[in-house]
């Protein structure tokens, strides 16, 4: 069995339609799929809808948060998307996107770049706007290669030139507000250190202790010896290790499926989720 939990959608950042990417993904040779869009449940419907036999969608999304000035990102499985309080906050931050987003093309034209609000969002389109639609506006202008060199110190990392906060979640509220919908916690991607700074091992302990369920191993942000490091402290705290892709379409360079979950891990985030049940795919009719 390929699972394969963390992937994005236009319904905020990625370039396949949820529709596309769960097609793309039994392309690949997936067996387990998850949705997990920055701060939005947006795609599940047309996901579901053209879910192709044999594959099984994990329903999720990836929120956003901040602990000790840091910022981090939260996934979040299975949860009940109608639960009120997190509905509620997930829509406080996707309202700040917009303003976030502006703010951040002013800052860039301050800086000399020609980029245009109208041109960050042609290229979000319907999706949740985000730094990667601005990262790719950047690309497009030519002023760096490619999305990732985006997210520097010189242009959108966090603290850096153009640089806009948002609302965040608190983490430990994030994991309070996941768990009282049914859902099962992940911190994603918690070592990426060429994002920029990183929780400590110390806040990782704090979150775990309350309640965060595990951490996300295997990504294409992590190298191996950090991978390592992360498997050790994924099995002193008691958190189950993960692998994901991180899949956004062509707005970066993983494909689905290049890390994975091992499927143990899978039944155990299924096992503990209350919220919302896996999808099995009955063979899409969605075109």
């Amino acid at each position: 069995m390929r699972v394969d939990l963390h992937t994005h959608s236009t319904a905020s950042d990625g370039t396949d339609t949820p529709a596309e990417l769960v097609r793309n993904a039994a392309a690949a040779g997936l067996d387990v799929v998850g949705l997990t869009d920055h701060d939005t449940v947006g795609g599940y419907a047309e996901a579901i809808a053209a879910l192709p036999a044999g594959l099984t969608l994990v329903t999720g999304a990836e929120l956003s948060c901040r602990v000790d000035g840091v910022g981090l990102h939260m996934l979040a499985y299975l949860f009940d998307p109608e639960e009120p309080e997190l509905a509620r906050e997930r829509e406080l931050v996707r309202d700040d996107r917009v303003p976030r987003a502006q703010g951040m093309v002013a800052k860039l034209q301050e800086l000399g770049v020609p980029v245009t609000w109208e041109q960050v969002a042609r290229i979000a389109g319907d999706g949740s706007v985000g730094r990667p639609h601005v990262a790719s506006a950047l690309v497009e202008l030519g002023v760096v290669p490619d999305v990732s060199a985006a997210f520097t110190p010189d242009w959108l990392a966090d603290g850096g030139r153009a640089y806009v906060e948002k609302h965040e979640l608190d983490p430990f509220d994030a994991i309070r507000l996941v768990k009282a919908a049914g859902g099962v916690t992940v911190f994603a991607h918690p070592l990426a250190v060429k994002r920029g700074a990183v929780v400590p091992e110390a806040a990782i302990a704090r979150l775990a202790a309350a309640g965060l369920d595990g951490i996300e191993v295997d990504h294409m942000d992590h190298d191996e010896p950090t991978r390592a490091r992360l498997r050790g402290l994924a099995a002193d705290l008691g958190l189950l290790p993960t692998g994901s892709s991180d899949y956004h379409g062509s707005r970066k360079t993983c494909r689905l499926g290049d890390y994975t979950t091992d499927p143990e891990i899978y039944g155990e985030i299924t096992r503990r989720a209350t919220g919302a049940f896996p999808v099995p795919g009955t063979g899409g009719t969605l075109r």
